[in-house]
């Protein structure tokens, strides 16, 4: 991908922007419910730590964003509570995300804030701005993206002539698996309201389980559900009381086939041991790798809440943000059950990105070697990789999620919202990393309360 240096730029279009704020001015504020509260404690957790120096790194559109050959000016400033620091050296780097920088350099501020030459890119992706200062020893770091023509952005993953036949194949096979559904009442964790289940499923083979947390409405009647799934890692649930409190079922489930409700010392021990590595997990074997127990496992879940006697038997959406994202679109093109979802940053999107010197998606595989040499895992990924996936979606959808991702880059999440043709909605907070504003979440809420409630 050729970076080149460029000497113009073009004045920005405000149209993203407006759209947003339209939207923005049709959520409604509930942070005084208790499951708003601990909607906004989470997202803070996830958001990066304040410091004391800020480098504030932009480029020259307010919505970050151009078309191939134009030019993107990124300018640097230096804060350190709230007004400028200067007289320091600021080093930069430029270039593709993920990628080597093909542009470096030292600028000395004067005022605190300082511009790079502009930059373009030759075919549609992200050119990520990354710059640096060195304060009483210690380094503070800033970053921006701009995205050139990043709706035009084409995977890299080839789609396997027999994707639909494989999965249909599995799913047949787990569905013969008898569900066996052991529901344990959670007492404490009960409300007058809604009451809380930890349930264990039977999964995709005889002795192979399932595990989450029920969320389920008290009074009698007829309820829509969400299917909540996970980020990556390992660590116990607690279900989801928001959304249940106002009417609404949730499952919130677990990947790992094991118990969501011990202690937390367990889940660190498997994080570091037994499970350190499950996304790489049998990759060289199609019939064999990590990821087809839990995709068939969120199928499972649909089967679930399908047979609760409160679902009102039509109203399912699903949702999740990283892994969760990815395995949001999963579950919604594999299992037509499913009526609506909202994802976040989907991780597994043209995890083969690398292979074609660009992003790839979370978890980066054959970004290094022997891994991008290993024929057996390149041909097993196409299966598993969420852009395939999302080709086969139906469904109206909410998608979100940021430029200055580097977990889950915009590179690879625009791969696979790309190819949907189904009804999409594309919310971009251009600023974000891998974590989302309490905004980001409350347009979701909004956006799926619509949608499974209607009018209630």
């Amino acid at each position: 991908m050729e970076l080149i240096r460029q000497d113009t730029w073009v004045p920005f279009s405000t149209d993203g922007i407006q759209r947003f704020n339209q939207r923005r001015t049709r959520v409604q504020l509930r942070i005084f419910k208790v499951w708003g509260i601990l909607s906004l404690v989470t997202v803070a957790l996830a958001q990066p730590s304040q410091e004391p120096v800020s480098v504030v790194v932009a480029p020259d559109r307010a919505d970050w964003t151009y078309q191939v050959g134009e030019d993107a000016t990124f300018s640097i400033s230096v804060l350190k509570f709230g007004n400028p620091l200067a007289g320091l050296e600021i080093e930069y780097q430029i270039g593709p995300e993920k990628m080597d920088a093909t542009l470096s350099g030292t600028l000395e501020s004067s005022t605190g804030a300082v511009q790079v030459a502009s930059v373009t890119l030759n075919r549609p992706g992200f050119l990520r701005c990354w710059a640096s200062v060195t304060v009483d020893g210690r380094k503070y770091r800033g970053a921006a993206t701009a995205g050139f023509d990043p709706e035009k952005i084409e995977p890299t993953v080839p789609y396997p002539r027999d994707f639909n036949d494989f999965w249909e194949a599995a799913r047949k096979e787990a569905a013969e698996i008898p569900m066996d559904a052991r529901l344990t009442l959670l007492p404490d964790r009960c409300t007058e309201s809604v009451n809380v289940y930890h349930v264990n499923l039977q999964n995709d083979r005889l002795n192979s389980r399932w595990f989450g947390i029920l969320c389920l409405p008290k009074a009698e009647g007829k309820y829509p559900a969400i299917l909540r799934v996970p980020g990556a890692g390992v660590r116990p649930y607690y279900g989801d009381m928001g959304y249940a409190e106002q009417g609404i079922i949730t499952f919130q489930v677990g990947i790992h086939g094991i118990p969501v409700t011990m202690d937390q010392n367990v889940y660190d021990v498997l994080r570091y041991g037994a499970l350190s590595d499950y996304p790489r997990n049998k990759l060289d074997d199609r019939d064999a790798y990590y990821y087809k127990r839990v995709y068939l496992g969120c199928v499972r879940s649909v089967d679930f809440i399908f047979s609760l006697p409160k679902f009102d038997g039509e109203n399912l959406a699903v949702t999740g943000g990283s892994q969760g994202g990815a395995l949001s679109i999963v579950t919604a093109g594999l299992d037509p059950r499913v009526k609506f979802l909202a994802a976040f940053y989907p991780a597994l999107s043209d995890v083969t990105g690398y292979l074609h010197n660009r992003a790839g998606g979370w978890p980066h595989l054959f970004r290094y070697e022997p891994e991008n040499k290993n024929r057996l895992r390149i041909s097993t990924a196409p299966y598993y990789d969420v852009v395939n996936f999302a080709r086969q979606i139906k469904v109206e959808g909410f998608y979100s999620w940021g430029f200055n991702d580097t977990v889950c880059p915009p590179t690879s999440t625009y791969s696979a919202f790309n190819v949907i043709s189904a009804p999409k909605e594309l919310f971009i907070f251009q600023d974000t990393g891998h974590w989302k504003y309490p905004e980001q979440q409350d347009l979701a809420d909004e956006w799926l309360k619509e949608r499974l409630m209607g009018s209630k």
